[in-house]
């Protein structure tokens, strides 16, 4: 066997071993070392040439960098997951019938629409779900990416919130609690604008929280402008900071009637 492969995966084993321990610094640490080693093989995108070692060092550079979208998820860096995911994605969309299919493909793809849902890249999640196949869009894990958009456009905040109790993979639960933050912030922002106060008991509703004490956590490091007292939640200082902004409305007829103005003239 070519040396260079048996370095891979001597260290690709101890990186593995690592993880396995929640170790983040060392294996960080060996995958950048695999990083540099795999530049080395030709084999690899975007060269893709037909070595004699091709078929092996495809196989284990797709699960380094696989096991590198895990290592960022379990440290929550998410510029990382996003730098490991597109150095993935050419082995998933390129080799087809050169090596079999990645029992991690779907679980990963997913993670990343998850990802793309949590940053509110809309547009881009709908673009990476055309490029997916039918059989991709059966599988559980991408179907549940897609059913979280749903709700999350149709405004089903409870759904969103209930499907981290379902979640296809255990990696998936990191971008799970990303995401019920973004839905009850956008709660808590149409809240505060709908109602001068709620009782504790209505906001906790709202907020879907199980406990006055979740409620109170989230108010004081989420919203220390709130405030609660005599069993109510009150959103009025929070209102009273937040400038008035007046509609220019007489300038804006003005102009509207001078364009009608100009549109005529060209007609």
């Amino acid at each position: 066997m070519d040396p260079r492969l048996v370095e891979v995966t001597q260290i690709f084993g101890r990186f593995k071993a690592s993880l396995l321990r929640n170790d983040f610094v060392t294996s960080s640490n060996l995958l950048s070392q695999l990083k540099v080693l795999l530049t080395k093989f030709p084999s690899l995108p975007p060269s893709f040439q037909r070595t004699a070692n091709a078929y092996e060092e495809l196989q284990i550079a797709r699960e380094i960098y696989e096991h590198a979208v895990l290592l960022s998820v379990k440290t929550e860096d998410q510029d990382a997951f996003e730098r490991d995911f597109f150095q993935l994605k050419p082995f998933y969309a390129d080799l087809k019938g050169l090596i079999p299919l990645s029992p991690q493909e779907y679980p990963i793809l997913g993670l990343n629409l998850l990802r793309l849902l949590v940053q509110n890249r809309i547009a881009e999640f709908h673009t990476e779900l055309e490029l997916l196949s039918s059989d991709a869009l059966e599988n559980p894990c991408i179907k549940h990416a897609v059913e979280l958009e749903q709700s999350f456009m149709e405004g089903a905040y409870n759904r969103v919130l209930s499907a981290r109790q379902t979640v296809p993979h255990e990696t998936y639960v990191y971008f799970m609690d990303l995401l019920a933050k973004t839905v009850r912030d956008e709660i808590a922002g149409c809240s505060e604008k709908a109602y001068d106060y709620l009782s504790i008991a209505d906001a906790k509703t709202v907020l879907m929280f199980s406990s006055d004490q979740d409620l109170s956590n989230y108010v004081t490091e989420e919203h220390p402008e709130w405030e609660i007292k005599n069993g109510c939640v009150f959103f009025q200082k929070a209102k009273d900071s937040q400038p008035c902004k007046e509609i220019p409305s007489l300038h804006l007829i003005n102009q509207t009637l001078s364009y009608a103005r100009e549109l005529e003239r060209i007609v």
